[in-house]
């Protein structure tokens, strides 16, 4: 049994749902469809999900919202007209948008979570209509009763453990299932959705709890890259990945796949295709516990920007008891969560996400920082990028660093921070902002070309 889930753009019209009916019945393995919400049907198109924040949005402040309601139900109309659907699918989904506009707006976190999980939910009800007046027997099945419970965190919901028994139960189930990604229930019943991009959680944990033997993912590009396409001109496709490989390539800004989604499948040890809707032809992308590794020890390069860093200052730092605890107890009191922290005998640099940090925060962080550690000296520095390579071939392969460097030396990009994690599948360098598409561009040109 495969789990299948395809993406907002695999399902933004009427003829991307054709390519999908096409793929479902390619392969009769394919038993467990998770969809996302409409995307975008062209660049200057909306996701539904952002015409349904902003329908959300309008409700809860008590503004008339036939202007967004028209706007999100046009959208699936649209679709629905193409494929050759009876109308009452549609009222069917206008029905479910007034009812959520009747909510309960004292919770307003939940009320917005509801409407940014229609745009699957709707849609996998739309698609499963799709698929049966196609000929193809499909059932949608709610979260719910499905029996896919979360944690009470509006936004960020998080798998609770025994949602993966029920789910195996969906194999039971004799019809193609037609499943709405990104969010759950919790165990009082309300809606709560996992982080932006969620679907591909669904997507997992669904291939988790019925223990299937692969989990495809679709989307719009042949394969996973090297690099990113917008930066390198035709960068090479990926074959194979582990788990850690994609792990750290997604933190550092690989957008194919949400950086959470692959935990569930690694905890079975479930394989993951990336495949390509509008190619399905093409190879795609493996994704594995375990590959073979060859003697290419880079398998991609990552970038990600946004970040700060705090320069912290002390002779003998290192002889401090007790200096890293009160350093990070100073970041859990300001409520601020640190992505990195390199450090030397005398010093130490704390690695963070910018927006975290207002003017004031800043202040008041660094003032905290340099008395209550009576640190020598506490510097930050904003407009910071990280550039990552990736490879568990890394390990074996000798030269690594010595080429990076003259990567970055050749064209004149200074490195403000190295950081490679125990494990040896990254190394990861802080530059300036500014210099970060160069930064990609040389490490590609240095390690694939």
């Amino acid at each position: 049994m495969n789990v299948i889930k395809f993406g907002g753009s695999s399902l933004a019209s009427g003829k991307q749902l054709k390519k999908v009916l096409a793929i479902i019945k390619e392969n009769p393995n394919r038993k467990i469809v998770v969809v996302s919400a409409p995307g975008k049907r062209s660049s200057e198109d909306d996701k539904v999900t952002d015409l349904l924040i902003d329908l959300g949005t309008a409700a809860l402040k008590g503004l008339n919202v036939e202007d967004e309601l028209a706007l999100v139900l046009s959208r699936y109309q649209a679709i629905s007209k193409e494929l050759g659907l009876e109308s009452s699918i549609i009222d069917q989904i206008e029905s479910n948008l007034l009812l959520l506009t009747k909510g309960n707006k004292d919770k307003a976190d939940y009320y917005m979570d509801a409407f940014k999980a229609s745009g699957e939910d709707n849609n996998a009800k739309l698609i499963a209509a799709y698929f049966n007046k196609e000929g193809v027997p499909a059932r949608y099945v709610n979260p719910k009763d499905a029996g896919l419970y979360v944690s009470d965190e509006p936004g960020n919901a998080q798998i609770l453990p025994e949602s993966y028994a029920n789910l195996y139960m969906l194999r039971e189930i004799k019809e193609i299932v037609i499943f709405p990604g990104f969010f759950g229930y919790t165990k009082t019943g309300e809606i709560c959705t996992f982080s932006r991009g969620g679907s591909d959680i669904t997507g997992a944990i669904l291939a988790n709890g019925v223990q299937a033997s692969l989990y495809e993912n679709f989307t719009d590009v042949d394969a996973i890259f090297a690099a990113n396409p917008t930066v390198v001109m035709n960068p090479c496709g990926i074959k194979e990945l582990t788990y850690r490989e994609m792990r750290e390539l997604s933190y550092a800004g690989f957008s194919v796949l949400h950086d959470e989604a692959l935990y569930p499948a690694f905890k079975k040890g479930i394989p993951v295709q990336i495949k390509n809707t509008n190619n399905p032809k093409a190879l795609g992308t493996s994704i594995l516990k375990k590959r073979q590794l060859s003697d290419q020890g880079v398998v991609g390069i990552a970038s990600s920007n946004g970040f700060c860093s705090i320069y912290i200052e002390k002779y003998l730092m290192n002889r401090e008891v007790g200096f890293g605890r009160r350093v990070l107890e100073i970041l859990e009191d300001q409520k601020v969560s640190y992505e990195h922290m390199p450090s030397g005998i005398d010093d130490l640099t704390i690695i963070l996400r910018d927006n975290q940090l207002s003017k004031e925060d800043e202040t008041r962080l660094l003032k905290r920082l340099k008395n209550e550690l009576s640190a020598d000296s506490v510097v930050i520095e904003r407009e910071l990028a990280l550039i990552m390579i990736v490879g568990e071939g890394m390990q074996q392969k000798i030269g690594t660093m010595s080429k990076a460097a003259t990567a970055f030396a050749e064209n004149n990009i200074n490195i403000d921070m190295i950081n490679q994690g125990a494990s040896e599948v990254s190394v990861m360098f802080g530059i300036a902002a500014a210099q970060e598409e160069l930064a990609v561009k040389a490490l590609y040109h240095a390690f694939f070309e």
